[in-house]
Protein backbone atom coordinates (compact mmCIF):
# COMPACT_ATOMS: atom_id res chain seq x y z
CA UNK A 1 0.00 0.00 0.00
CA UNK A 2 1.19 3.46 -0.92
CA UNK A 3 2.54 5.71 1.98
CA UNK A 4 0.68 8.86 1.91
CA UNK A 5 -2.36 6.58 0.80
CA UNK A 6 -2.19 4.28 3.50
CA UNK A 7 -1.42 7.66 6.30
CA UNK A 8 -5.04 9.20 5.09
CA UNK A 9 -6.74 5.87 5.48
CA UNK A 10 -5.02 5.25 8.67
CA UNK A 11 -5.52 9.18 9.68
CA UNK A 12 -9.67 8.58 8.72
CA UNK A 13 -9.84 5.30 10.99
CA UNK A 14 -8.07 6.97 14.33
CA UNK A 15 -5.31 4.72 14.05
CA UNK A 16 -2.76 6.80 15.36
CA UNK A 17 -0.03 4.57 16.21
CA UNK A 18 2.93 5.08 14.34
CA UNK A 19 6.25 5.62 16.08
CA UNK A 20 9.28 7.31 15.03
CA UNK A 21 12.70 6.08 14.15
CA UNK A 22 15.43 6.60 17.07
CA UNK A 23 18.01 7.55 13.99
CA UNK A 24 15.43 10.64 12.54
CA UNK A 25 14.94 11.86 15.93
CA UNK A 26 18.49 12.55 16.85
CA UNK A 27 19.24 13.69 13.83
CA UNK A 28 16.53 16.18 13.83
CA UNK A 29 16.86 17.19 17.90
CA UNK A 30 20.82 17.55 17.56
CA UNK A 31 20.41 21.03 15.81
CA UNK A 32 18.21 22.12 19.24
CA UNK A 33 20.47 20.89 22.12
CA UNK A 34 21.27 24.83 23.33
CA UNK A 35 17.33 24.67 24.10
CA UNK A 36 17.41 22.31 26.55
CA UNK A 37 19.34 23.29 29.20
CA UNK A 38 18.20 23.51 32.95
CA UNK A 39 14.02 22.01 31.22
CA UNK A 40 11.80 19.86 32.04
CA UNK A 41 10.84 18.33 28.66
CA UNK A 42 7.75 16.50 28.35
CA UNK A 43 6.63 13.42 25.72
CA UNK A 44 2.77 13.45 25.96
CA UNK A 45 1.94 11.35 23.27
CA UNK A 46 4.63 8.27 24.33
CA UNK A 47 4.44 4.94 25.89
CA UNK A 48 7.58 5.45 27.54
CA UNK A 49 8.55 1.64 27.09
CA UNK A 50 8.08 2.08 23.59
CA UNK A 51 8.61 5.30 22.65
CA UNK A 52 11.77 6.74 20.99
CA UNK A 53 11.31 10.01 21.99
CA UNK A 54 11.78 8.89 25.59
CA UNK A 55 14.93 6.67 24.69
CA UNK A 56 16.32 9.50 23.43
CA UNK A 57 16.14 12.40 26.58
CA UNK A 58 16.41 9.17 28.73
CA UNK A 59 19.69 8.42 27.19
CA UNK A 60 21.05 12.47 26.98
CA UNK A 61 19.27 13.21 30.29
CA UNK A 62 22.94 14.10 31.96
CA UNK A 63 24.15 15.47 28.34
CA UNK A 64 21.20 17.82 27.69
CA UNK A 65 21.72 18.56 31.06
CA UNK A 66 18.05 18.38 31.88
CA UNK A 67 16.22 19.22 34.95
CA UNK A 68 13.17 16.84 34.27
CA UNK A 69 12.01 13.85 31.65
CA UNK A 70 7.70 13.34 32.22
CA UNK A 71 6.31 10.95 29.57
CA UNK A 72 2.86 9.75 29.78
CA UNK A 73 1.10 7.13 28.30
CA UNK A 74 -2.81 6.77 27.44
CA UNK A 75 -5.70 4.18 28.58
CA UNK A 76 -5.69 1.99 25.73
CA UNK A 77 -2.60 1.75 23.61
CA UNK A 78 -2.10 -1.12 22.07
CA UNK A 79 1.94 -1.61 22.55
CA UNK A 80 1.75 -0.47 26.50
CA UNK A 81 3.33 -3.01 29.20
CA UNK A 82 4.88 -5.37 26.02
CA UNK A 83 8.62 -5.29 27.33
CA UNK A 84 8.38 -4.69 30.78
CA UNK A 85 5.76 -5.41 33.94
CA UNK A 86 4.96 -2.17 34.96
CA UNK A 87 2.91 -2.38 38.40
CA UNK A 88 3.42 -5.35 40.53
CA UNK A 89 -0.28 -6.46 40.76
CA UNK A 90 0.05 -7.00 37.39
CA UNK A 91 -3.19 -6.25 36.02
CA UNK A 92 -2.01 -5.15 32.61
CA UNK A 93 -0.23 -8.90 31.54
CA UNK A 94 -3.14 -10.21 29.70
CA UNK A 95 -3.22 -11.31 25.71
CA UNK A 96 -5.18 -7.67 24.92
CA UNK A 97 -2.00 -5.57 25.42
CA UNK A 98 -4.06 -2.86 26.70
CA UNK A 99 -2.63 0.15 28.47
CA UNK A 100 -2.98 1.64 32.07
CA UNK A 101 -2.41 5.45 31.97
CA UNK A 102 0.72 6.68 33.90
CA UNK A 103 3.50 8.65 33.74
CA UNK A 104 6.87 8.89 34.45
CA UNK A 105 9.24 11.52 36.04
CA UNK A 106 12.95 11.29 36.08
CA UNK A 107 15.12 13.84 37.50
CA UNK A 108 18.49 12.05 37.79
CA UNK A 109 19.96 10.07 35.91
CA UNK A 110 22.88 8.18 37.44
CA UNK A 111 25.15 4.87 37.74
CA UNK A 112 22.98 2.87 39.27
CA UNK A 113 23.01 -0.63 37.83
CA UNK A 114 27.24 -0.09 39.10
CA UNK A 115 28.53 -1.01 35.27
CA UNK A 116 30.99 2.59 35.73
CA UNK A 117 28.71 3.87 32.40
CA UNK A 118 25.61 5.99 32.39
CA UNK A 119 23.36 4.79 29.63
CA UNK A 120 19.77 3.62 28.97
CA UNK A 121 20.47 0.53 30.80
CA UNK A 122 20.70 2.91 34.13
CA UNK A 123 17.25 4.36 33.36
CA UNK A 124 15.13 1.04 32.99
CA UNK A 125 17.05 0.04 36.40
CA UNK A 126 15.78 3.04 37.79
CA UNK A 127 12.14 2.05 36.23
CA UNK A 128 12.45 -1.27 37.95
CA UNK A 129 13.72 0.03 41.39
CA UNK A 130 12.39 3.42 42.48
CA UNK A 131 8.39 3.50 42.96
CA UNK A 132 8.49 7.00 42.93
CA UNK A 133 9.54 7.38 39.28
CA UNK A 134 6.53 5.22 38.20
CA UNK A 135 2.65 6.01 39.04
CA UNK A 136 -0.67 5.51 37.51
CA UNK A 137 -2.41 8.08 36.60
CA UNK A 138 -6.13 8.51 37.61
CA UNK A 139 -7.35 9.58 34.25
CA UNK A 140 -7.35 8.05 30.38
CA UNK A 141 -3.28 9.65 30.43
CA UNK A 142 -5.05 11.09 27.19
CA UNK A 143 -3.28 14.57 26.55
CA UNK A 144 -6.40 16.74 26.68
CA UNK A 145 -6.93 15.41 30.29
CA UNK A 146 -6.65 17.00 33.53
CA UNK A 147 -3.36 15.56 34.53
CA UNK A 148 -1.88 16.07 31.35
CA UNK A 149 -3.13 19.51 31.06
CA UNK A 150 -1.53 20.07 34.20
CA UNK A 151 1.72 18.30 33.22
CA UNK A 152 2.02 20.19 29.95
CA UNK A 153 1.37 23.70 32.29
CA UNK A 154 4.78 22.05 34.04
CA UNK A 155 6.96 21.30 30.86
CA UNK A 156 9.34 23.79 28.87
CA UNK A 157 9.55 21.78 26.24
CA UNK A 158 7.28 19.09 24.21
CA UNK A 159 8.57 16.67 21.80
CA UNK A 160 6.43 13.77 20.53
CA UNK A 161 4.97 12.43 17.22
CA UNK A 162 1.23 13.41 18.42
CA UNK A 163 -2.19 11.83 16.50
CA UNK A 164 -1.92 12.97 13.15
CA UNK A 165 -5.85 13.06 13.05
CA UNK A 166 -5.69 15.29 15.93
CA UNK A 167 -2.62 17.46 15.12
CA UNK A 168 -4.73 20.68 14.92
CA UNK A 169 -6.01 19.74 18.21
CA UNK A 170 -3.06 19.14 19.55
CA UNK A 171 -1.27 21.79 18.24
CA UNK A 172 -3.30 24.08 19.44
CA UNK A 173 -3.06 23.02 23.26
CA UNK A 174 0.66 24.06 22.77
CA UNK A 175 -0.39 27.06 21.43
CA UNK A 176 -2.50 28.31 24.60
CA UNK A 177 -0.50 27.05 27.08
CA UNK A 178 2.86 29.31 25.29
CA UNK A 179 4.84 26.12 25.30
CA UNK A 180 8.03 25.35 23.00
CA UNK A 181 7.90 22.31 21.18
CA UNK A 182 9.34 20.35 18.49
CA UNK A 183 6.66 17.67 17.18
CA UNK A 184 5.99 15.25 13.42
CA UNK A 185 3.15 16.29 11.66
CA UNK A 186 2.39 15.88 7.67
CA UNK A 187 2.51 18.83 5.87
CA UNK A 188 -0.61 18.65 4.80
CA UNK A 189 -1.73 20.09 8.16
CA UNK A 190 -0.57 23.50 6.99
CA UNK A 191 -3.58 23.62 5.07
CA UNK A 192 -5.86 23.94 8.33
CA UNK A 193 -6.57 27.75 8.57
CA UNK A 194 -5.25 27.74 12.31
CA UNK A 195 -2.21 25.99 11.87
CA UNK A 196 -1.38 28.37 8.68
CA UNK A 197 -2.88 31.36 11.05
CA UNK A 198 0.02 30.11 13.49
CA UNK A 199 2.60 29.88 10.56
CA UNK A 200 2.33 32.98 9.32
CA UNK A 201 2.43 34.56 12.51
CA UNK A 202 5.55 33.27 12.92
CA UNK A 203 4.42 30.97 16.13
CA UNK A 204 5.33 27.78 14.59
CA UNK A 205 7.47 27.25 11.50
CA UNK A 206 9.53 24.30 10.16
CA UNK A 207 12.38 22.06 11.30
CA UNK A 208 15.24 20.74 9.12
CA UNK A 209 12.95 17.74 8.56
CA UNK A 210 13.22 14.29 7.08
CA UNK A 211 16.14 12.55 5.01
CA UNK A 212 14.42 13.02 1.05
CA UNK A 213 11.13 14.57 2.60
CA UNK A 214 9.77 11.31 3.56
CA UNK A 215 9.91 9.62 6.89
CA UNK A 216 9.94 5.86 8.15
CA UNK A 217 7.84 4.72 10.73
CA UNK A 218 7.25 1.51 13.17
CA UNK A 219 3.67 0.59 12.72
CA UNK A 220 1.44 -1.76 14.20
CA UNK A 221 -1.06 -1.70 11.86
CA UNK A 222 -0.13 -4.63 9.25
CA UNK A 223 -2.42 -3.99 6.21
CA UNK A 224 -0.95 0.03 6.22
CA UNK A 225 2.73 -0.90 6.97
CA UNK A 226 3.46 -3.57 4.46
CA UNK A 227 5.40 -2.40 1.83
CA UNK A 228 7.45 -4.25 -1.03
CA UNK A 229 10.68 -2.18 -0.73
CA UNK A 230 10.62 -2.00 2.77
CA UNK A 231 10.98 -4.32 6.03
CA UNK A 232 7.69 -5.32 7.63
CA UNK A 233 6.45 -3.09 10.01
CA UNK A 234 7.80 0.14 8.84
CA UNK A 235 5.74 2.85 6.88
CA UNK A 236 7.30 5.32 4.34
CA UNK A 237 5.09 8.56 4.28
CA UNK A 238 6.60 11.60 1.97
CA UNK A 239 5.60 14.98 2.87
CA UNK A 240 5.89 14.07 6.69
CA UNK A 241 7.85 16.94 8.54
CA UNK A 242 9.28 18.79 11.93
CA UNK A 243 7.02 21.47 13.52
CA UNK A 244 8.84 23.49 16.01
CA UNK A 245 8.72 26.99 17.43
CA UNK A 246 12.42 26.77 18.75
CA UNK A 247 14.78 28.93 16.93
CA UNK A 248 17.38 26.86 14.75
CA UNK A 249 19.67 28.13 12.64
CA UNK A 250 18.12 27.24 9.01
CA UNK A 251 15.23 29.06 10.02
CA UNK A 252 17.35 32.56 9.14
CA UNK A 253 19.21 31.28 6.46
CA UNK A 254 19.49 34.09 3.63
CA UNK A 255 17.40 32.83 0.79
CA UNK A 256 19.73 32.43 -2.70
CA UNK A 257 18.26 34.57 -5.26
CA UNK A 258 19.32 33.53 -8.97
CA UNK A 259 16.39 34.66 -11.01
CA UNK A 260 15.03 38.09 -12.06
CA UNK A 261 11.48 39.66 -13.17
CA UNK A 262 10.05 39.24 -15.96
CA UNK A 263 6.23 39.59 -16.98
CA UNK A 264 6.30 36.82 -19.43
CA UNK A 265 7.84 34.07 -17.01
CA UNK A 266 6.10 35.33 -13.51
CA UNK A 267 1.94 35.79 -15.60
CA UNK A 268 -0.30 37.59 -12.63
CA UNK A 269 -3.35 35.42 -11.41
CA UNK A 270 -6.76 35.81 -13.19
CA UNK A 271 -8.06 36.24 -9.50
CA UNK A 272 -5.73 37.85 -7.23
CA UNK A 273 -3.00 40.64 -7.56
CA UNK A 274 0.40 38.59 -7.28
CA UNK A 275 2.69 36.82 -9.95
CA UNK A 276 2.75 33.22 -10.26
CA UNK A 277 5.99 32.08 -9.39
CA UNK A 278 6.36 27.55 -9.74
CA UNK A 279 9.36 26.91 -8.62
CA UNK A 280 10.92 28.21 -4.77
CA UNK A 281 14.04 28.06 -6.25
CA UNK A 282 12.94 30.43 -9.04
CA UNK A 283 11.34 33.57 -6.73
CA UNK A 284 12.72 36.64 -8.24
CA UNK A 285 15.21 39.04 -6.30
CA UNK A 286 13.49 42.11 -8.07
CA UNK A 287 10.34 41.73 -7.66
CA UNK A 288 8.18 43.74 -4.43
CA UNK A 289 5.14 42.92 -5.14
CA UNK A 290 2.91 39.89 -3.90
CA UNK A 291 4.07 36.09 -5.20
CA UNK A 292 2.67 32.76 -4.79
CA UNK A 293 4.57 30.90 -3.99
CA UNK A 294 4.45 26.33 -3.68
CA UNK A 295 4.08 25.27 -0.23
CA UNK A 296 7.30 23.98 -0.31
CA UNK A 297 9.08 27.42 0.20
CA UNK A 298 7.82 27.08 3.97
CA UNK A 299 10.73 24.77 4.21
CA UNK A 300 12.97 27.99 3.30
CA UNK A 301 10.98 30.33 5.02
CA UNK A 302 13.29 33.13 6.58
CA UNK A 303 11.30 35.52 8.27
CA UNK A 304 13.70 38.18 8.18
CA UNK A 305 13.72 38.04 4.55
CA UNK A 306 10.11 37.51 3.59
CA UNK A 307 6.67 38.24 4.98
CA UNK A 308 3.56 35.25 4.60
CA UNK A 309 0.50 37.33 3.35
CA UNK A 310 -1.82 34.70 3.08
CA UNK A 311 -2.64 31.59 1.41
CA UNK A 312 -4.87 30.87 -2.27
CA UNK A 313 -7.22 28.32 -0.12
CA UNK A 314 -8.22 31.19 2.19
CA UNK A 315 -7.58 34.48 0.50
CA UNK A 316 -8.63 33.94 -3.65
CA UNK A 317 -11.74 34.13 -4.81
CA UNK A 318 -12.69 30.12 -5.90
CA UNK A 319 -10.08 29.08 -3.00
CA UNK A 320 -7.54 28.55 -6.02
CA UNK A 321 -5.09 30.23 -8.33
CA UNK A 322 -6.27 30.52 -11.82
CA UNK A 323 -4.09 31.96 -14.98
CA UNK A 324 -6.08 32.03 -18.62
CA UNK A 325 -8.80 30.42 -16.66
CA UNK A 326 -6.30 27.11 -15.59
CA UNK A 327 -6.44 26.15 -12.37
CA UNK A 328 -2.99 25.65 -10.45
CA UNK A 329 -1.59 23.98 -7.99
CA UNK A 330 -2.38 26.31 -4.15
CA UNK A 331 -0.34 28.92 -3.51
CA UNK A 332 1.14 30.53 -0.28
CA UNK A 333 1.28 33.98 -0.60
CA UNK A 334 4.56 36.21 0.03
CA UNK A 335 6.43 39.74 -0.17
CA UNK A 336 10.22 40.39 -0.15
CA UNK A 337 10.67 42.60 3.37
Amino acid sequence: MAGNKGLNAAIKAKKDEFYTRLEDIETELNHYKKHFKDKVVFCNCDDPYESNFFKYFAMNFNQLGLKKLIATCYEGSPVADTQLSLFEDNTQKKETKTGVPHKIVISEVADLNGDGAINLADVEYLLQNDKNVLTRLKGTGDFRSDECVELIKEADIVVTNPPFSLFREYVNQLITYEKKFIIVGHQNAIHYKDIFSHIKNNKIWLGYGFKGGAAHFYSIYEDIATASNHKKGMIRVSGVTWFTNLDHKKHHDNFDFYKHYSPEEYPKYDNYDAINVNKTADIPDDYDGIMGVPITFLDKYNPDEFEIIGTSTIDMAKGAPYINGKRIYERILIRKK
